[in-house]
């Protein structure tokens, strides 16, 4: 048997990494699996090592307070590959998390072939890693066209993937209970994979649903989450005695409601893709603690958030960050789009062009688990 070690540090890698392993066991069944994953994963019946939660920390003084925790989870995640010893150590984005362990194993056995899906945003930030990153990684398989020139530059091994979030597939979905209610104008409401991404955008989300539910009953309010956080946000909007507000957490019938919506409204993420991949105009919203966001601020060689406006070096999708990120300026660029539907025209007609330059013409997903496969051989 072949053995493949699944490595994610947070729930989109984690799904991620559960879509390029359920093709690759669709096609092999002569490979086991051990990983440090999260629902998706568990889903395909491969064990964990642990919680993601025990990993997921957000900003510089979240990890800070941390660090010996997560430093503890670096060295007994190290053993533990070494022990399994497999032919690929195959991590999913997470750098910071995920390269650090990945450099140990190599190290510590250097016929582990090191396979990293999601490349470090060296073009945005911290671009000195990629120096690092020749020693640790085999192949890294990158999201991006543009980002094939920059580590071929470094004489890294490296193959453009494109974004599973771009691969096309199906509309399909379960059963939908209030079907009532999914019939009225949606809002997709997307408040973060994280604990402490929620803590803070919950309560600002649940303002914002409650100053259009006071002039108007015309719309469905759905917050897409991880099935890990679905109990949090559901006491978010307990707590405020929110009425008209669906939680989905199943992520077929997550994609069938966000092709439905006549608006998102996201933490600055990679799910911004899948949002303008749908054709649905969207607004960008981020929030961190002052600390983190003037560190940030120092490091990163970009003034945009979202990938979209970078890739463009220009507004297309509206961010509020920061001070901006309140319940009324989301209402007043909400109702902007609302009531001049050429500005989500406009939008989706700017994304579009730039989808169709990072998109693969290939599946990724099929991509991805076929290198797998070969580098087994």
């Amino acid at each position: 048997m072949k053995r493949i070690f699944v490595l994610t540090g947070e729930p989109s890698g984690d799904k991620l990494a559960s879509k390029v392993i359920n093709k690759l066991m669709s096609k092999r069944s002569d490979i086991s699996y051990l990983s440090v994953g999260g629902e998706n994963l568990r889903a395909l019946g491969i064990k964990s090592l642990y919680d993601l939660k025990d990993v997921t920390f957000l900003g510089f003084t979240s990890v800070f307070l941390n660090i010996f925790k997560i430093k503890k989870k670096i060295k007994d995640t190290t053993n533990e590959i070494i022990n399994f010893s497999p032919d690929i150590l195959f991590s999913v984005d997470s750098p910071d998390f995920t390269l650090r362990i990945a450099k140990n194993v190599k190290k510590k056995n250097p016929n582990i072939k090191i396979i990293h899906f999601v490349a470090p945003q060296v073009w945005i930030w911290r671009s000195r890693r990629i120096k690092k990153i020749k020693n640790i990684v085999d192949h890294m398989l990158l999201l991006f066209k543009f980002e094939k020139k920059i580590f071929d530059q470094e004489h890294i091994n490296s193959t453009f993937v494109g974004h599973p979030l771009l691969d096309s597939d199906q509309n399909q979905r379960d059963e939908l209970d209030n079907t009532g209610f999914f019939n009225k104008r949606i809002i997709s409401l997307f408040p973060g994979s994280r604990m402490s991404e929620i803590k803070i955008l919950m309560p600002i989300l649940i303002d914002f649903v409650l100053l259009v539910q006071k002039k108007t009953d015309m719309y469905s309010f759905v917050f897409h989450s991880t099935s890990e956080l679905e109990i949090d946000i559901k006491n978010f909007i307990k707590e405020a005695s929110l009425e008209k507000c669906e939680i989905i957490s199943n992520n077929k019938n997550k994609k069938y409601i966000l092709n439905k919506s006549v608006f998102a409204i996201a933490k600055s993420g990679t799910v911004s893709l899948e949002i303008s991949n749908a054709q649905i105009p969207s607004l960008i919203i981020y929030k961190m603690g002052f600390i983190n966001f003037f560190i940030i601020k120092l490091l990163v060689n970009t003034k945009y958030a979202n990938i979209f406006n970078i890739i463009a070096k220009k507004i297309i999708i509206p961010e509020l960050l920061q001070s901006k990120c309140n319940a009324e300026e989301i209402l007043r660029v909400f109702n902007s789009y609302i009531n001049n539907p050429e500005f989500s025209r406009e939008q989706l007609l700017k994304c579009n062009k730039i989808l169709k330059e990072i998109r693969n013409e290939s599946s990724s997903i099929k991509t991805v688990s076929d290198i797998l496969s070969k580098s087994l051989s």
